[in-house]
């Protein structure tokens, strides 16, 4: 039956994984309170690696998930470059700044007459790839080249 708090497209997330011979656990957080219980969860299943989502409260409660995860000795994949910036590990997402440019173009539109359900529906078009190597070191990771070639900042 699944996990009843899992979002629709869990099933194909855990699909997707299995496909690359790994499995994929669901650690729902929904308050502060809950982020402890979740990392030992994730420890008492020897996880290999996090994903952490995005959503408010990862946002809210960003240095305590990357102290939790530094004091766990788990590598993590972040949401935004700011987890980074804070000594997490790597993030792979959506570059904000240039969302929130986009978004007030929009508004701009709309101050100027046009109608906001007239406006297209655009998804993000600029990523970013972010690395902290002293982080990876602090794990006992190596990052391939290939990879740090790749990333938009590598934080040393």
């Amino acid at each position: 039956m699944g996990n009843p708090a899992a979002p629709p497209e869990w099933e194909e997330t855990k699909t997707a994984a299995r496909s690359l011979g790994l499995q994929a656990e669901l650690l729902d957080v929904r308050s502060q309170g809950d982020l402890g219980r979740a990392f030992e969860l994730a420890v008492r299943q020897h996880v290999d690696a996090l994903l952490i989502g995005a959503d408010g409260l990862t946002q809210m409660h960003q240095q305590t998930i990357v102290d939790l995860v530094a004091r766990n000795r788990l590598p993590a994949a972040y949401p935004a470059r700011e987890f980074v910036e804070a000594g997490g590990l790597i993030a792979y997402a959506v570059n904000y700044p240039d969302l929130y440019f986009r978004f007030a173009s929009f508004v701009d539109k709309i101050f100027k007459g046009a109608k906001p359900g007239e406006l297209p529906v655009e998804q993000p078009t600029k990523f970013e790839l972010v690395i902290n190597l002293k982080t990876a070191k602090a794990l006992g990771l190596t990052i391939p080249q290939s990879l740090l070639l790749r990333a938009d900042e590598v934080i040393q």
